[in-house]
């Protein structure tokens, strides 16, 4: 279950099948931020919750 973000938010990450923490973990916050409706606090909130859980998102292979 995601924790409380904007409607927005839970659309876009919804949209792409993202319904879990451990989906979200999968993902690296630059490409969460790329989606319409993602935004700065959103990504603050689910890494708060993340955390919460010892998880963390992917890291972006450079």
């Amino acid at each position: 279950m995601l924790p409380k973000i904007s409607k927005p938010a839970t659309r876009a990450l919804n949209k792409i099948g993202i319904t879990t923490l451990e989906q979200v973990a999968s993902r690296s916050d630059e490409e969460l931020l790329s989606l319409h409706g993602v935004g700065p606090k959103a990504i603050k909130i689910l890494q708060v919750a993340l955390s919460e859980k010892g998880l963390k998102f992917k890291q972006d292979e450079k």
